[in-house]
């Protein structure tokens, strides 16, 4: 009874001292350096030195795991440095917040192109809905002017999600671009006379840049029912 008594203390004082804020850092760390398929318990369980068994303690499976990861990234990028912004800087912030997250963690943005309403999806666009008040945006038409920005920065989320799968982790961009630039301009001019036309943009564009312009074009649109 004693022994029995003294594994049952061992135990739970090790899973005491393992938070589930430990596990989701580990598990982040996993992501980032190995890829979706590398996230096990085993190799979670190796990592934090433990068993499996103190890690369900606190998470029941993977896809807990995967969306506790999500947010904890996303729940970063939707509050910091947007205390002292204007509403509208504040959306700039948040939305490329998301951007740089997903391009830091491309398993982010596949675990958003999965569930349209999980936690992570919820906090974009509470974040964003609450800037939009802010900004004076009338109530009628807040929704529709969060949801154009929240589907555009899904819509990113999916297009890494895609590349993530297609594309090894290790490709390079500009050469990628450069192949995709070089099959533009074999397309019949006539048929493709915007592509051919925008090619040069293609090979030598800024992610970064370019996706704040669309975010710029949306508020110039929200500009106007305000």
């Amino acid at each position: 009874m004693v022994r029995m008594a003294t594994r049952n203390q061992r135990t739970e004082r090790r899973t005491d001292a393992l938070s589930k804020e430990r596990i989701v850092e580990a598990a982040i760390e996993i992501l980032d350096d190995e890829g979706e398929a590398a996230l096990t318990f085993r190799a979670l369980s190796a990592r934090l030195a433990t068993g499996s068994g103190a890690i369900y303690w606190h998470v029941a499976n993977k896809s807990e795991l995967l969306a506790a990861a999500t947010d904890d990234v996303i729940a970063r990028v939707t509050t910091e440095g947007t205390e002292s912004a204007t509403p509208r800087e504040a959306i700039r912030i948040i939305t490329l917040g998301v951007f740089d997250a997903i391009d830091a963690h491309p398993w982010v943005g596949t675990q958003l192109s999965r569930e349209p309403w999980q936690s992570a999806v919820m906090q974009i666009f509470e974040s964003l809905g609450g800037q939009l008040q802010a900004l004076g945006v009338p109530q009628p038409a807040q929704f529709d002017c969060a949801s154009a920005l929240l589907n555009y920065v899904l819509g990113l989320a999916g297009q890494y999600a895609a590349g993530a799968r297609l594309l090894p982790r290790e490709t390079d961009r500009s050469a990628f671009l450069a192949t995709v630039a070089q099959r533009w301009e074999e397309l019949d001019s006539a048929k493709y006379p915007f592509l051919n036309q925008v090619t040069a943009q293609l090979r030598d564009h800024d992610d970064r840049e370019q996706f704040l312009a669309g975010i710029d074009l949306i508020l110039a649109g929200i500009d106007t029912v305000r």
